[in-house]
């Protein structure tokens, strides 16, 4: 008596299969968002960081509200420009090229306490005379050009509109840059004495002449070292109201400063 065979039985690997399959794609997800976290790090640490401008002393350059991006690359690498990996860092800067320029708009940690960040722009390069005169700004003894560009208007000590003189200079390499005078040309740092900058120092002023906390002031910023340079301002990415929340999307119609999006810092 025949009995008959059993046919061969494949085994259902199906639902192990699919659990594979999942767990496979979990972890390829997780692998996508550490990669990206670390370019996303290696980007901020080494090549780009946002700031946001929280004073007005670069105003009409930058405004309250704006968020700039700042390119670490510009100046090479210091202890202060990536603190992340400072300690792995000898003094001075790694591929520094030609350093800050007259004219750039640059952040840099205040000297003081090597901690804070402060934006400004270069006015003095390391070996320069600079001083102001009854407004006018004197570089090695040569006035600097300066030319009427109409009103700015601000807001005074009491929140009231008020128009300013406003004025386009010509830096001796012939970067042009505006500038206001909120106290026209007798403000508290419009005459000084002459200041000498140090080698491998800079001088930092804000184009808000009147109301700017800069190397004009030697107890509270001063000559500014090039190891503290984090980076030079390129581009304002993000503007709001100086009022408004950034995190307010449901505000950004009409607190969004549309025209500032995306424009070049000159």
């Amino acid at each position: 008596m025949s009995v008959a065979s059993q046919p061969n039985k494949t085994p259902d690997t199906s639902g192990a299969a699919k659990k594979t399959s999942k767990d496979g794609g979990i972890g390829e997800l997780i692998k996508i968002i550490i990669h990206a976290l670390i370019i996303a790090l290696v980007v901020r640490t080494a090549l780009f960081q946002p700031f946001n401008i929280p004073s007005g002393s670069l105003i009409p350059t930058l405004l309250v509200g704006d968020y700039v991006m700042v390119s670490k690359y510009s100046y090479g690498w210091s202890r202060y420009s990536v603190p992340v990996i400072s300690g792995f860092l000898p003094s001075g800067r790694l591929w520094a090229g030609e350093g800050p320029k007259l004219g750039d708009i640059a952040v840099f940690k205040l000297p003081k306490d090597n901690s804070t960040d402060f934006i400004k722009r270069v006015i003095g390069l390391p070996g320069d005379r600079i001083q102001m005169r009854q407004g006018r700004l004197f570089i090695n003894g040569t006035m600097v050009q300066r030319e009427q560009a109409g009103t700015y208007l601000v807001k005074d000590e009491f929140g009231r509109d008020k128009q300013v003189p406003k004025y386009i200079e010509t830096l001796p390499n012939g970067v042009k840059h505006e500038v206001i005078e909120i106290q026209g040309d007798s403000g508290y740092y419009d005459n000084t004495d002459e200041y000498v900058v140090p080698q491998g120092n800079y001088f930092m002023m804000g184009d808000n002449r009147d109301n700017s906390d800069d190397s004009r002031d030697l107890a509270a910023v001063g000559y500014v070292p090039l190891d503290n340079f984090v980076g030079k301002g390129q581009i304002i990415f993000f503007s709001v109201a100086d009022d408004a929340s950034p995190l307010a999307f449901w505000q950004w119609p009409w607190t969004v400063r549309g025209s500032r999006l995306f424009s070049l810092i000159r």
